[in-house]
Protein backbone atom coordinates (compact mmCIF):
# COMPACT_ATOMS: atom_id res chain seq x y z
CA UNK A 1 0.00 0.00 0.00
CA UNK A 2 1.13 3.55 -1.08
CA UNK A 3 2.02 5.88 1.90
CA UNK A 4 0.43 9.27 1.16
CA UNK A 5 1.86 12.49 1.08
CA UNK A 6 0.70 15.76 0.28
CA UNK A 7 2.35 17.69 -2.05
CA UNK A 8 2.06 21.84 -2.25
CA UNK A 9 1.23 22.43 -5.81
CA UNK A 10 1.86 25.70 -7.50
CA UNK A 11 1.46 24.98 -10.68
CA UNK A 12 4.61 25.63 -11.62
CA UNK A 13 7.90 24.33 -12.66
CA UNK A 14 9.49 23.24 -9.15
CA UNK A 15 6.48 21.80 -8.17
CA UNK A 16 5.39 19.53 -10.64
CA UNK A 17 8.87 17.86 -10.65
CA UNK A 18 8.13 17.44 -6.98
CA UNK A 19 4.88 16.38 -7.07
CA UNK A 20 7.46 13.48 -9.90
CA UNK A 21 9.86 12.92 -7.26
CA UNK A 22 7.29 12.22 -4.85
CA UNK A 23 5.08 9.78 -7.21
CA UNK A 24 8.66 8.28 -8.63
CA UNK A 25 9.72 7.55 -4.45
CA UNK A 26 5.94 5.60 -4.22
CA UNK A 27 4.15 7.93 -2.29
CA UNK A 28 0.02 8.46 -3.35
CA UNK A 29 -0.37 12.42 -4.20
CA UNK A 30 -2.34 14.74 -2.24
CA UNK A 31 -2.04 17.81 -3.52
CA UNK A 32 -2.85 21.37 -2.22
CA UNK A 33 -3.11 24.21 -3.93
CA UNK A 34 -3.78 27.93 -2.83
CA UNK A 35 -5.60 30.72 -4.26
CA UNK A 36 -3.81 33.46 -2.10
CA UNK A 37 -4.94 36.52 -4.06
CA UNK A 38 -2.06 36.44 -6.58
CA UNK A 39 -2.24 38.69 -9.82
CA UNK A 40 -3.71 36.27 -11.96
CA UNK A 41 -5.10 32.73 -12.36
CA UNK A 42 -2.93 31.14 -15.20
CA UNK A 43 -1.05 29.01 -12.52
CA UNK A 44 -4.03 27.48 -10.80
CA UNK A 45 -4.99 26.55 -13.57
CA UNK A 46 -1.88 24.85 -14.16
CA UNK A 47 -1.95 23.20 -11.53
CA UNK A 48 -5.47 21.81 -12.23
CA UNK A 49 -3.53 20.23 -15.39
CA UNK A 50 -0.57 18.78 -13.82
CA UNK A 51 -2.87 17.35 -10.69
CA UNK A 52 -4.89 15.65 -13.62
CA UNK A 53 -1.63 14.44 -15.39
CA UNK A 54 0.01 13.00 -12.33
CA UNK A 55 -3.43 10.98 -11.41
CA UNK A 56 -3.26 12.66 -7.91
CA UNK A 57 -5.52 10.96 -5.58
CA UNK A 58 -7.12 14.35 -4.14
CA UNK A 59 -6.39 17.83 -5.43
CA UNK A 60 -7.55 20.48 -2.69
CA UNK A 61 -7.49 24.17 -3.74
CA UNK A 62 -8.16 26.78 -0.67
CA UNK A 63 -8.48 30.31 -0.92
CA UNK A 64 -6.86 32.83 1.50
CA UNK A 65 -6.56 35.92 0.63
CA UNK A 66 -3.16 37.53 1.31
CA UNK A 67 -3.80 40.36 -1.10
CA UNK A 68 -6.04 41.88 1.50
CA UNK A 69 -2.46 42.39 3.33
CA UNK A 70 -0.65 43.72 0.41
CA UNK A 71 2.80 44.14 0.27
CA UNK A 72 4.00 42.06 -2.48
CA UNK A 73 3.70 42.72 -6.44
CA UNK A 74 2.22 39.21 -6.65
CA UNK A 75 -0.89 40.54 -4.75
CA UNK A 76 -0.92 44.39 -4.57
CA UNK A 77 -0.85 47.14 -7.34
CA UNK A 78 3.03 47.16 -7.52
CA UNK A 79 5.21 46.59 -10.47
CA UNK A 80 6.64 43.40 -11.74
CA UNK A 81 10.12 44.03 -11.55
CA UNK A 82 11.47 43.26 -15.13
CA UNK A 83 14.87 42.69 -17.13
CA UNK A 84 16.82 41.86 -13.78
CA UNK A 85 20.16 40.22 -14.66
CA UNK A 86 20.06 36.60 -13.39
CA UNK A 87 23.38 36.79 -11.40
CA UNK A 88 21.78 39.33 -9.32
CA UNK A 89 18.37 37.84 -8.50
CA UNK A 90 19.97 36.39 -5.29
CA UNK A 91 21.52 39.57 -4.13
CA UNK A 92 18.14 41.52 -2.95
CA UNK A 93 14.44 40.02 -1.38
CA UNK A 94 12.42 41.62 -4.53
CA UNK A 95 9.15 42.80 -4.65
CA UNK A 96 7.85 40.12 -5.12
CA UNK A 97 8.04 38.22 -1.84
CA UNK A 98 4.93 37.51 -0.48
CA UNK A 99 4.92 38.31 3.62
CA UNK A 100 5.64 34.89 5.00
CA UNK A 101 4.03 33.39 2.32
CA UNK A 102 5.21 29.59 2.70
CA UNK A 103 4.66 29.87 6.37
CA UNK A 104 1.40 30.06 5.57
CA UNK A 105 1.44 27.28 3.18
CA UNK A 106 3.11 24.52 4.83
CA UNK A 107 0.83 25.30 7.96
CA UNK A 108 -1.80 24.56 5.48
CA UNK A 109 -0.34 21.37 4.23
CA UNK A 110 0.23 20.63 7.49
CA UNK A 111 -3.27 20.82 8.55
CA UNK A 112 -3.98 18.28 4.85
CA UNK A 113 -1.87 15.88 6.28
CA UNK A 114 -2.74 15.68 10.07
CA UNK A 115 -6.18 14.86 8.74
CA UNK A 116 -5.26 12.27 6.06
CA UNK A 117 -3.46 10.95 8.09
CA UNK A 118 0.27 11.81 6.23
CA UNK A 119 3.38 11.86 7.80
CA UNK A 120 5.19 13.89 4.51
CA UNK A 121 4.51 16.83 3.10
CA UNK A 122 6.45 18.00 -0.06
CA UNK A 123 7.49 21.47 -1.20
CA UNK A 124 9.57 22.55 -4.41
CA UNK A 125 11.54 25.37 -2.85
CA UNK A 126 14.86 26.11 -4.23
CA UNK A 127 17.96 27.40 -2.69
CA UNK A 128 20.07 27.75 -5.29
CA UNK A 129 18.57 29.01 -8.68
CA UNK A 130 16.11 31.20 -6.72
CA UNK A 131 14.71 34.93 -6.32
CA UNK A 132 16.38 35.18 -2.77
CA UNK A 133 13.11 34.13 -0.64
CA UNK A 134 13.76 33.88 2.84
CA UNK A 135 11.16 30.93 3.37
CA UNK A 136 13.30 28.88 0.48
CA UNK A 137 16.50 28.51 2.93
CA UNK A 138 17.18 25.22 4.71
CA UNK A 139 17.12 26.76 7.93
CA UNK A 140 13.64 27.72 7.36
CA UNK A 141 12.66 24.22 6.74
CA UNK A 142 14.41 22.89 9.50
CA UNK A 143 12.65 24.78 11.87
CA UNK A 144 9.28 24.29 10.49
CA UNK A 145 9.64 20.53 10.81
CA UNK A 146 10.31 21.58 14.49
CA UNK A 147 7.00 23.45 14.61
CA UNK A 148 5.21 20.51 12.65
CA UNK A 149 6.20 18.45 15.79
CA UNK A 150 5.40 20.95 18.32
CA UNK A 151 2.26 22.24 16.77
CA UNK A 152 0.26 19.54 16.34
CA UNK A 153 -1.74 16.92 18.46
CA UNK A 154 -0.37 14.01 15.86
CA UNK A 155 3.01 15.20 16.57
CA UNK A 156 2.63 15.55 20.40
CA UNK A 157 1.39 12.06 20.84
CA UNK A 158 3.91 10.48 18.34
CA UNK A 159 1.15 9.21 15.87
CA UNK A 160 2.65 11.03 13.15
CA UNK A 161 6.64 12.17 12.93
CA UNK A 162 6.30 14.44 9.92
CA UNK A 163 9.35 15.37 7.78
CA UNK A 164 8.93 18.55 5.02
CA UNK A 165 10.68 16.98 2.13
CA UNK A 166 12.62 19.38 -0.20
CA UNK A 167 14.07 17.61 -3.00
CA UNK A 168 14.97 20.60 -5.36
CA UNK A 169 16.64 22.83 -2.36
CA UNK A 170 20.46 21.82 -3.33
CA UNK A 171 19.21 21.66 -7.58
CA UNK A 172 20.47 23.97 -9.93
CA UNK A 173 17.52 24.82 -12.20
CA UNK A 174 18.89 23.20 -15.00
CA UNK A 175 19.05 20.26 -12.84
CA UNK A 176 15.25 20.27 -11.94
CA UNK A 177 14.43 20.60 -15.73
CA UNK A 178 16.67 17.10 -16.73
CA UNK A 179 15.73 15.38 -13.63
CA UNK A 180 11.95 16.07 -14.49
CA UNK A 181 12.09 15.24 -18.06
CA UNK A 182 13.77 11.41 -16.94
CA UNK A 183 10.65 11.40 -14.65
CA UNK A 184 8.44 12.30 -17.53
CA UNK A 185 7.13 15.86 -16.64
CA UNK A 186 5.36 17.56 -19.44
CA UNK A 187 6.57 21.22 -18.61
CA UNK A 188 4.00 22.81 -21.08
CA UNK A 189 0.85 22.12 -18.97
CA UNK A 190 2.95 24.21 -15.97
CA UNK A 191 3.38 27.84 -15.85
CA UNK A 192 5.79 30.10 -14.14
CA UNK A 193 5.43 33.60 -14.84
CA UNK A 194 4.26 36.71 -12.56
CA UNK A 195 3.14 38.82 -14.80
CA UNK A 196 1.28 37.23 -18.59
CA UNK A 197 -0.31 38.93 -20.65
CA UNK A 198 -4.38 38.27 -20.60
CA UNK A 199 -3.93 35.20 -22.78
CA UNK A 200 -1.51 33.58 -20.08
CA UNK A 201 1.16 33.80 -22.36
CA UNK A 202 4.58 34.54 -20.34
CA UNK A 203 6.46 37.73 -20.61
CA UNK A 204 9.98 36.60 -20.05
CA UNK A 205 10.93 39.16 -18.48
CA UNK A 206 10.13 38.57 -15.13
CA UNK A 207 12.73 37.08 -12.46
CA UNK A 208 10.14 33.47 -12.89
CA UNK A 209 10.98 33.58 -16.47
CA UNK A 210 14.88 34.65 -16.64
CA UNK A 211 15.50 31.95 -14.14
CA UNK A 212 13.00 29.52 -16.13
CA UNK A 213 14.58 29.91 -19.42
CA UNK A 214 18.21 30.13 -18.09
CA UNK A 215 17.28 26.70 -16.56
CA UNK A 216 15.94 25.29 -20.12
CA UNK A 217 18.91 26.72 -21.68
CA UNK A 218 21.45 25.78 -19.40
CA UNK A 219 19.66 22.05 -19.33
CA UNK A 220 19.79 22.27 -23.22
CA UNK A 221 16.38 22.40 -23.73
CA UNK A 222 13.88 24.66 -25.54
CA UNK A 223 10.93 25.85 -23.09
CA UNK A 224 7.85 24.42 -24.23
CA UNK A 225 5.68 27.04 -23.02
CA UNK A 226 4.88 30.25 -25.38
CA UNK A 227 6.41 33.65 -24.77
CA UNK A 228 4.81 37.44 -25.64
CA UNK A 229 8.50 38.40 -27.45
CA UNK A 230 8.19 34.79 -29.80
Amino acid sequence: MQKPAVILLSGGLDSATTAAIARREGFALYALSVDYGQRHRFELEAAGRVARAMSVKRHVTLSIDLGRFGGSALTDAIDVPKDRAVEKLEQEIPVTYVPARNTVLLSLALAYAEVIPAADIFIGVNAIDYSGYPDCRPVFIEAFNRLAALGTKAGVVGRLQFQIHTPLIKMTKAEIIRRGIELGVDYALTHSCYDPDPAGRSCGRCDACLLRLAGFAKAGLKDPLEYQMD
